[in-house]
């Protein structure tokens, strides 16, 4: 799994708890995967098709940077399948793990068109 984005907690991103919101996280998790899949894909039209659910094991604070860990699970003709997993950089903990991402290559109206991966480049 490749260890690409990074983002630190700040302020903003805190709950009333003063740990990561879990909602801010699953905000960087979709900006991630998202740019993931874009570069993999070399496509600049794509949409999410299905989000598995997303286990969160531990919380984040202010300071912590977290990362974002990526790889590619499948290929579709039109499709990309990720797992995502965020943890902690300094400690490497892991913060949550979403075991399934669907990305789907579409056209100027919307409809899915082939991505052009050899399912070996994965």
């Amino acid at each position: 799994m490749e260890y690409l984005g990074r983002h630190i907690v700040k302020l903003v991103d805190l709950n009333s708890d003063k740990k990561l919101c879990s909602g801010q996280l699953m905000k960087w998790l979709n900006e991630e995967t998202s740019l993931y899949a874009r570069c993999e894909m070399h496509s600049k039209l794509l949409m999410p098709k299905l989000v598995s659910e997303i286990n969160f094991m531990c919380s984040a604070s202010l300071g912590d940077v977290v990362e974002f860990g990526m790889e590619i699970i499948s290929l579709g003709q039109s499709s990309i399948t990720l797992r995502c997993k965020a943890r902690n950089q300094s400690t490497n903990a892991p913060i949550a793990v979403v075991d399934k991402v669907v990305f789907v290559n579409i056209n100027e109206r919307g409809l899915p068109v082939p991505h052009g991966i050899r399912a070996n480049a994965a």
